[in-house]
């Protein structure tokens, strides 16, 4: 499928956000789709609210087949769900299939600047295949309930290069998986990744969901381009998703999801690659 968004805001123009006798530069967005991905529609049109000039959503075994065509995009997304029924492990058989034929394009792919980001499932893909970091050294498993565990929960942020989360301190989205425990093999591994700032998103210290060490919500590489996070922002990008929207004292113009799609589309636009 292919989504397609008006040109730039007046707003822009009016702002000197984009001047008007530049090349405007459009972001082209693809999205992963596999057997048991269920949040490939929403992401689709998170993206498109943002400002996307163009987001398509392919099945992998058609990239797998034609790598190339990954040089056609600007911003690649792995979305949420349960892929390949996760029979071997969230994410596991989606990440072999990365890790056996599409790594080194994946990588080519963030050299050139451009963007990768992994929610949930696509979270677990990304770490397990290798593009966040060595996954002999971290990874996620279950959580310690142990459970399903479906809810919102309180997000902050801390400095890092993380293109995704550029000016966002807190956010408030919700969770739902049963694997999202972040550890680390040693505690060394785990201070390793917080001196490099790695570790840029966190659970609230009273409202970590699945017992993650450092509270650890999200995780980027260290170019700052590839992220991935446990909790949905593509599930709270208009205000009334907010599950006590009738009960806020002022109702924002949109879901906090939203902010993190348009940092995306706003680093391509801006050439910052």
């Amino acid at each position: 499928m292919t989504r397609r968004t008006p040109y730039p805001a007046l707003s822009d123009f009016m702002n000197k956000k984009i001047k008007l006798n530049e090349v405007i530069i459009m972001a082209r967005v693809l999205i992963f789709r596999a057997p048991g991905t269920n949040c490939d529609q929403e992401t689709a049109h998170a993206f498109q609210l943002a400002g996307a000039k163009s987001v398509d959503v392919v099945h992998l075994n058609r990239i797998v087949e034609t790598p190339e065509m990954l040089g056609q995009f600007d911003i690649l997304c792995i979305p949420g769900g349960f892929s390949f029924g996760d029979d071997l492990g969230a994410g596991k058989i989606f990440a072999a299939k990365i890790k056996h034929s599409l790594y080194e394009p994946m990588r080519a792919f963030r050299d050139t600047g451009k963007l990768i980001l992994g929610i949930c499932n696509g979270f677990q893909v990304l770490l397990k295949s290798g593009l966040l970091g060595d996954p002999n050294k971290m990874t996620l498993t279950w959580n310690t309930t142990p459970r399903f565990t479906d809810r919102w929960v309180h997000l902050q942020t801390t400095p890092s290069k993380c293109v995704f989360l550029h000016g966002i301190e807190s956010l408030y989205l919700p969770i739902a998986h049963a694997e999202g425990r972040f550890i680390t093999q040693t505690p060394e591994d785990l201070s390793a990744l917080l001196k490099r700032q790695q570790l840029p998103l966190y659970y609230a210290p009273t409202d970590n969901p699945n017992g993650s060490i450092g509270n650890a919500a999200g995780i980027c590489d260290e170019s700052g381009r590839v992220f991935g996070l446990m909790p949905h922002p593509e599930r709270h990008i208009d205000t009334l998703q907010h599950p006590h929207w009738t009960r806020l004292d002022s109702r924002p113009s949109e879901g906090a999801g939203l902010a993190l799609f348009r940092n995306a589309v706003q680093y391509i636009r801006s050439g910052s690659r």
